[in-house]
């Protein structure tokens, strides 16, 4: 975490938490959901427009992966100055990413360890590493396919739905949030 919002965090304490504002899609993409867009649905309902806006300033996006984490509950969140912005996951905490090596790589793009390889129902990959379980970015799911012929990765069966409970994230705080301080 950046010193500035550690000092920011213990000059103004009682900041209200803010939900529904930032997400992460399923390709290690942030997006900005203002009103109208949180209005118009979920970030992971499909809904055209719900997502928001594409964030593409570097700057921006490197600072919010400084200060993303997670709290006891398994809600991501940035941590911007005093205030604590949960994030809407589409998919997983962590978006992974195949070098050409077979290095794995967050989104954010810290390098990682595999512990496990899984395969949901729809086919999609998952890795389990010690920063926690991530969806494999859809165009190094054929780096997988090369992990696994090697016999360097064994991919196990896991239903989707079951992933956030086992793996201790929650895809929606804003949907699981307490009903005390609720921010707009």
């Amino acid at each position: 975490m950046d010193d500035i919002v550690r000092q920011a965090m213990a000059k103004w304490p009682n900041v209200p938490d803010c939900y529904g504002w930032l997400g992460l899609d399923a390709r290690g993409n942030w997006y900005m959901r203002d009103d109208r867009v949180q209005a118009a649905g979920a970030f992971d309902s499909g809904v055209p427009g719900a997502k928001g806006s594409l964030l593409k300033h570097e700057k921006l996006i490197d600072f919010i992966q400084r200060n993303y984490a997670a709290d006891a509950q398994g809600r991501w969140f940035f941590q911007n100055g005093p205030q604590r912005v949960y994030v809407e996951l589409d998919a997983t905490p962590w978006i992974w990413r195949i070098d050409d090596d077979g290095t794995v790589r967050a989104h954010s793009g810290e390098l990682v360890t595999v512990q496990r390889c899984l395969l949901d129902e729809l086919g999609r990959v998952y890795l389990q590493t010690e920063r926690g379980l991530g969806l494999v970015h859809t165009q190094d799911v054929a780096r997988v396919a090369e992990r696994v012929e090697a016999g360097d990765w064994s991919p196990e069966q896991e239903p989707a739905a079951s992933l956030p409970g086992r793996y201790g994230y929650v895809r929606s705080p804003q949907r699981d949030r307490p009903a005390q301080g609720k921010s707009p």
